[in-house]
């Protein structure tokens, strides 16, 4: 059905004068009459009861009138939207993140996407690095806050942010007493740490210092979350190394020391597919470095 037909017949159900209805569409009324006899043909039913006195709606017409009003709302909308979603202002955009990343400058990035963009669904999934990059390979997630990469195809990634070291240490700790710490001080102390089949390159990149410097970990208990670390170094269970991001959990009972050495840069990534809603993924990642670098520059 030509979709000028139904504006034609809402023009003349209210108007019920066929030359208004004309004068408003800025048509004669003869090629108006025929347009509305078309329908009429086309549909099987009549619309209109006309006489040289008057027009008026049939009981079908005045059904028709308001699913055609519908109809024009409906499609109004759906062109909106889809003008909408070619500017990347509607859409949806599944992100995973690991726990560490979930600090400050994530929380910024989050409400100032939320703010500019507010029709766009985002749906957010804590998860570790490797089960972010499967998320990643299998599309389940859009896009990704990570702590290794590997190349892929399909994938995009920058660095987000570079991030240090820190000892995690139960708040009676002798160690607690200075400001900075030397790792070599930990060699005796029993460590809780990430499981190294959940993240090897995290893992590896800890004991890489430790063992620089003399030090290998006793590890007593593994904890897949930053912040179940945190509460079992809080239950005095032992002592870890985390990244300096996760010192924003303040968690009472632990107490956060910087190393004396010099530690190796910690990367967090920020990946993506290449293959998902170009606008949206755009507005996301130009919020990242936007509000993540304004984010960083304040602190």
């Amino acid at each position: 059905m030509d979709i000028r037909k139904l504006h034609y017949f809402i023009a003349v159900a209210e108007a019920l004068h066929f030359s208004r209805a004309a004068e408003k569409l800025n048509m004669t009324q003869p090629p108006l009459s025929q347009q509305i006899q078309d329908l009429e043909t086309e549909l099987g039913v009549k619309l209109l009861e006309r006489n040289k006195r008057q027009v008026r709606l049939t009981p079908a017409g005045a059904v028709f009138l308001e699913e055609a009003k519908m109809i024009l709302s409906q499609l109004e909308r759906s062109i909106k939207t889809t003008q909408l979603a070619d500017q990347g202002i509607i859409g949806n955009l599944v992100v995973g993140f690991v726990d560490s990343a979930a600090g400050d400058i994530m929380v910024d990035i989050l409400k100032g996407f939320r703010e500019r963009f507010p029709q766009i669904q985002l749906t957010l999934h804590e998860m570790t690095s490797t089960q972010q990059w499967q998320a990643l390979q299998d599309g389940t997630i859009h896009v990704g806050f990570l702590r290794f990469i590997e190349p892929s195809k399909h994938i995009e990634y920058r660095t987000f942010t570079n991030e240090s070291l820190v000892a995690v240490l139960p708040e009676k700790h002798s160690l607690t007493s200075q400001p900075v710490i030397s790792v070599s001080s930990l060699v005796k102390e029993p460590f809780i740490l990430f499981p190294r089949h959940l993240g090897a390159s995290f893992h590896d990149l800890i004991l890489g210092f430790c063992a620089q410097h003399g030090v290998y970990p006793h590890v007593v208990q593994e904890a897949i979350q930053m912040y179940t670390i945190v509460n079992l170094v809080a239950a005095n269970l032992g002592v870890s190394i985390v990244t300096s991001s996760v010192a924003v959990f303040r968690r009472s009972g632990v107490v956060f020391r910087p190393f004396v050495e010099s530690v190796p840069a910690v990367p967090l990534y920020t990946a993506w597919r290449t293959d998902v809603n170009k606008s949206v993924l755009s507005a996301f990642l130009r919020t990242v470095e936007e509000v993540g670098s304004t984010a960083m520059d304040s602190r």
